[in-house]
């Protein structure tokens, strides 16, 4: 599973957000972030799971399967950066000699990365949401929390909790 994660969640329009299939920002009674969506997503995936570059590169693919999860599509101004990394192998990368030996998360098993990396960046995306709180910026420019009560409610109403 992910050692670490990290997502940077400057994305997205309020009427889009989805938590648990349920379109939270769209029936919220909140002011909507920003009055417009913009922005970028950046993550960084972390794992000591002896993975293959190549392997890497399809962990990091998994990131918008999770950021679609929460509504986001990637408009047309988001510039996204997904990367993904192991800390596994060091040893292998640092003997001496002509021959190195790796070893690698065989076939089917990558599976259990790849949902666990869906799973991060949703979690990641709903905690980021939770945690924000409402900021008023340079010419007044405000972006608006959403008040955890509004979600519960929303929630509540989908019979969710």
């Amino acid at each position: 599973m992910p050692s670490a994660f990290f997502l940077q969640t400057n994305f997205g329009d309020r009427n889009d957000f989805t938590v648990l299939g349920v379109p939270v920002g769209r029936h919220a009674d909140v002011p909507r972030l920003r009055n417009r969506d913009m922005g970028s997503v950046i993550a960084i995936v972390a794992t000591d799971a002896p993975l293959l570059p190549h392997q890497l590169k399809r962990l990091a693919r998994r990131v918008p399967l999770g950021l679609a999860r929460t509504g986001t599509f990637g408009s047309h101004t988001s510039g996204d950066i997904f990367l993904a990394f192991s800390t596994a192998n060091k040893e292998a990368l640092e003997a001496r000699g002509a021959v190195h030996c790796l070893e690698s998360v065989a076939g089917p098993e990558i599976n259990l990365l790849f949902n666990a990396v869906v799973e991060a960046t949703e979690e990641a995306v709903i905690d980021s949401i939770l945690a924000s709180n409402t900021m008023t910026g340079r010419d007044g420019n405000t972006s608006y929390a959403l008040p955890h009560e509004a979600l519960l409610d929303v929630m509540r109403k989908a019979g969710r909790i």
